[in-house]
């Protein structure tokens, strides 16, 4: 497969993340991960072994019963780093004094950490495959999918859950991911209750943070798959135009898990952009 990365710098601050050193270590950043529907949050667990400098503080959505429930458990490892109150998360409370916190978000779990940054939890977002709003008119095409699909999915759910999330995994990678065999690589299908499935199916259904979008102040990093049918890259374009300081990594050839075999590139790819938006607050004049 050809060189998958390419990143576009901030508006307000091009280059700045290819000026800064790749050896400095983030200050005790720890980072927040949200997974995408129906997804386990091991989904990101090579990821994770490739950035050993930051904390890693996944949050379990796969036992959500409400749209609300997954919503207050962001909110809750959210507010843990910053009040100590850690409670299931105790490597939060260690690292809140001296470092940021830095929220991942993939799909569905994009839009609570879009969520979580408007309300100010966040000192960055890195996003996968994310969008402001899932649901889309026709003409919207570009930006995401229709109602009825979604509402389709949700009935489909009671009838045959496993059927449902082998269709959507099928969505999941890129004609040129599958050739190459990246198939193996995806969890298996079933570690979500069927409650958390059609609260999910819920939350995508009526999750709109494109007003907010402006207002989001905090460095974020746009990871998104060309290739990607489920977000497609016209969301990224979207938040990219939309967020005042957002940088863009499309991943050529990518579906909507861009970092699935790429994990070590996209690894130093949140390394540098992280140590960029450290530099740029450590050299601005208080």
């Amino acid at each position: 497969m050809t060189n998958p990365i390419r990143i576009f710098a901030n508006r307000a601050a091009r280059g700045a993340s290819a000026r800064t050193p790749t050896t400095a270590k983030p200050r005790g950043a720890v980072i927040l991960w949200l997974t995408g529907w129906s997804m386990p949050e091991t989904v990101f667990a090579e990821l994770q072994s490739h950035l050993p400098e930051f904390v890693h503080a996944p949050v379990r959505l796969s036992c959500a019963e409400t749209p609300e429930q997954m919503r207050a458990l962001a909110e809750t490892a959210a507010a843990a780093w910053f009040t100590g109150t850690d409670g299931a998360l105790p490597s939060l409370a260690s690292s809140r004094r001296s470092g940021k916190l830095l929220i991942a978000g993939w799909s569905l779990g994009g839009l609570l950490a879009l969520r979580l940054a408007a309300r100010g939890f966040a000192d960055g977002l890195v996003l996968f495959g994310a969008t402001a709003r899932f649901v889309r008119s026709k003409e919207q095409a570009n930006l995401g999918w229709p109602d009825a699909v979604l509402r389709q999915m949700g009935a489909a759910i009671a009838k045959d859950r496993l059927a449902v999330e082998a269709r959507f995994r099928q969505r999941l990678l890129s004609d040129e991911e599958k050739k190459t065999g990246f198939c193996p690589q995806l969890p298996p299908a079933g570690s979500w209750s069927i409650t958390a499935l059609l609260a999910g199916i819920r939350l995508l259904r009526t999750e709109n943070h494109v007003p907010a979008l402006p207002e989001i102040a905090c460095p974020t990093l746009l990871v998104h798959g060309k290739e990607d049918e489920v977000c497609p890259y016209g969301a990224a374009e979207e938040l990219y135009e939309r967020l005042p300081q957002a940088e863009i990594l499309p991943v050529e050839g990518g579906g909507h898990i861009p970092f699935l075999g790429r994990e070590a590139a996209i690894a130093e790819a949140i390394r540098r952009w992280s140590h960029g938006t450290q530099a740029a607050c450590d050299s601005s004049p208080v």
